[in-house]
């Protein structure tokens, strides 16, 4: 007993010396002992086959309890597998075979005997002289497949086939199979052995692999690989060497391992896969520096291609959505079938760029304007959030939303390159808000994001250029129909009749019913006809939703059944102050940028407000709280009604009750595109000061 924990021991400190020594610097005497064995002479050798052949004989060779027990169970399981196995197509050179088969006969001699591991790892290194260091331990594993493949060829066999079996006697296997439970910790502390081994030397193969116009040699992780690499290999092939003798000591007279053999197999296991662990650590910090540099290289190509000039878009569309020919990258949204990117050739093609949160109102209104005009495709490009991870209940909902699109579609946001979501966002300032960029004919931008034209006209803003959006606003002025447009077809009959039309928007049901009561005692007092219409908010949430409710219930006015139109009245009067910036338009030189920014500021308040139109062209706005004290004072200003009408009459009593004094909001969306350094209130004036503001709200 005391002679076994002696040697335990001395093993221990042996293990622990080495590991010491290994771990120092390169002016170690060991570490240049094993440089001194490397000398190559830039003879190529393709490693990869003779790496799939490793695996396999490994992979079949590995055995289990039952495989051992049971010979024939093996035999059985490599039966049911396919004939067409690919390690049997593979042409292993006639030189490498030979020096393989000399490396397995040095494992075999020198390692059934007491000789010195270290020794034995030299020596093997020596005979490899030439050869790089990931071509050594592919080669050394090679010879160890081979001697760890024959006897376990043996094994599975001899039971079933008279050759094997008299061989196998022999070798003395059949007592070594009556021996399966006593050996089992044995076969598993082996295993895991070659199982690190083998994915160390993977591992080493994938960083000769390594492109070197993507990565240079004083890449700090690279070259820190490199110099740990010839110790790795070394100790993968002291791995090796361990292996043979336990493969030998199987064979032999003696089947029982020492607590010390088992011992040093499990440490040679965890110091390889440790040094596995870091060299993986290190490679993938290489394949991402790597990766990085592909996509730096494909968003310049992209940005040069975007440049050129082109007889037709699709070499562009190609370069944005998918650019290989091995799959039918677009959904057809009418036929559900995946089709070509060639559907698209010089088509004007609208690209609805957004996440995958994008709202059922944005697809329900674009579905019904693109109905309306077809001179052009429309494409989804979904962009993915690098930050979310992509769930089953995120793939349930794009298929869904998918589904519901009835344009082209990606067929996976997985599709689009890196290096084009990093366009989309730094040259076409995609945040999170949809965007719709136009590609022409000749794969030329014509607009950055013609989304707010679609809003406000439709597809009478074909092509949507700047030049169209210029003149479309010529023939604008400041109106009724300008804000309702199309949205709902009474209001336009209201318009078109000369009604008197009230829009009111805001949350405060209070203040709605007092609006609404005293609205109607003026219209009944001065006998019109008077059509009030909810607005709601923008981003109609379900306070909105409970107002409806409230003014069906009590009867308090119109109102729009479906949210998605209430949406859309705001996000046209948003479309409408984008539109303006992106022209260039100011508070000061522009009247209905000025009437845009006042609506924008009633609906960033906490109140209501109101405006009053007659027809089309008579109205005036303002807050809730104003409009309904004028209201209120109706018997002040009724004797004006007659003289001057009764939106003039209002007018004028609003400006009396207006004070100087005021707090204006103006809330634009964050992610809308170009923020401006400077806004003007639309009420007095003066620049407003700027403030961050993150909302969430579901109410």
């Amino acid at each position: 007993m005391a002679t076994t924990t002696q040697t335990l021991a001395n093993a221990q400190r042996q293990i622990k010396g080495d590991r010491l020594m290994f771990s120092s610097s390169d002016d170690n005497v060991m570490s240049k002992q094993i440089q001194a064995t490397h000398a190559p002479d830039d003879r190529e050798v393709d490693v990869r086959p003779l790496l799939h052949l490793i695996e396999d004989i490994f992979k079949r060779a590995t055995p289990t309890t039952e495989a051992i027990a049971v010979p024939g169970i093996q035999a059985h399981a490599e039966a049911l597998e396919s004939k067409t196995n690919q390690a049997s197509s593979i042409n292993v050179p006639e030189a490498l075979a030979y020096l393989i088969d000399q490396l397995a006969c040095e494992l075999s001699c020198k390692c059934s005997g007491s000789g010195d591991a270290h020794t034995i790892a030299i020596s093997i290194l020596n005979m490899l002289t030439n050869y790089s260091w990931d071509a050594k331990l592919v080669l050394v594993l090679s010879a160890c497949a081979v001697n760890f493949g024959e006897f376990w060829l043996l094994a599975h066999n001899c039971t079933t086939n008279q050759l094997a079996k008299s061989v196998a006697i022999l070798r003395k296997i059949p007592e070594l199979l009556e021996r399966t439970s006593m050996l089992k910790p044995r076969f598993d502390t082996i295993n895991n052995l070659v199982k690190v081994m083998v994915d160390i030397t993977k591992c080493i193969v994938e960083f000769r692999e390594l492109p070197p116009q993507y990565i240079a040699a004083e890449v700090t992780a690279l070259s820190t690989a490199m110099t740990h690499i010839p110790v790795a290999v070394y100790w993968t092939i002291r791995g090796v060497v361990a292996c043979a003798s336990q493969i030998a000591g199987l064979t032999g007279l003696e089947h029982i391992v020492s607590t010390t053999e088992s011992w040093e197999l499990s440490s040679l296991a965890h110091k390889v896969g440790n040094m596995q662990s870091h060299l993986a650590t290190l490679l993938s910090t290489c394949y991402k520096h790597i990766d990085e540099r592909k996509q730096m290289e494909a968003y310049q190509n992209l940005h040069r291609l975007m440049e050129m000039i082109h007889i037709d878009n699709l070499k562009v569309l190609k370069a944005l959505i998918y650019q290989k020919d091995d799959l039918l990258p677009l959904l057809d949204g009418v036929t559900k079938r995946r089709v070509s990117i060639d559907v698209l050739r010089r088509k004007y093609v609208l690209l609805l760029i957004s996440d995958v949160d994008i709202s059922q109102e944005e697809v329900a209104i674009l579905e019904q304007i693109n109905n309306e005009a077809r001179q052009h495709e429309v494409v989804w490009l979904p962009i993915l959030d690098s930050n979310a991870p992509w769930t089953e209940n995120r793939q349930k909902h794009f298929d869904s939303l998918q589904a519901s699109m009835p344009w082209y579609c990606v067929q996976h946001p997985s599709l689009i390159e890196p290096a084009v979501v990093k366009y989309i966002k730094e040259v076409w300032n995609f945040r999170k808000k949809a965007i719709l960029v136009v590609i022409d004919p000749q794969g030329r931008v014509s607009s950055l994001n013609a989304l707010h034209m679609m809003w406000i006209w439709g597809g009478t803003a074909f092509p949507f250029t700047s030049a169209r959006e210029e003149a479309l606003w010529k023939e604008e002025t400041w109106k009724l129909d300008l804000l309702v447009d199309s949205i709902d077809p009474l209001i336009n009959k209201w318009i078109s009749e000369g009604k008197y039309t009230c829009l009111y928007g805001g949350e405060d049901m209070e203040w709605i019913r007092k609006f609404t009561n005293a609205a109607s005692v003026v219209a009944q007092a001065t006998g019109i006809s008077l059509e009030l219409v909810y607005v709601g908010k923008s981003n109609p949430k379900e306070r909105v939703r409970r107002n409806t409710v409230a003014i069906s219930t009590e009867k308090l006015s119109y109102y729009w059944q479906d949210t998605a139109l209430v949406w859309f009245f705001w996000v046209r009067i948003e479309s409408m102050w984008q539109s303006k910036m992106q022209l260039g338009r100011t508070v000061e030189t522009d009247p209905i940028m000025k009437e845009i920014m006042s609506l924008l500021s009633f609906d960033a308040s906490e109140g209501g407000w109101a405006l009053l139109s007659r027809g089309s062209v008579e109205m005036t706005k303002e807050k809730g709280s104003t409009f309904l004290t004028c209201f209120s004072e109706y018997e002040q200003w009724k004797d004006q009604v007659q003289q001057k009408g009764l939106v003039a009459a209002i007018n004028d009593h609003l400006k009396k009750l207006h004070s100087p004094h005021h707090c204006s909001r103006l809330v634009l969306p964050g992610t809308a595109g170009r923020i401006p350094d400077r806004v003007v209130c639309a009420e007095c004036g003066r620049s407003m000061e700027k403030f961050v503001m993150y909302q969430c709200c579901d109410e």
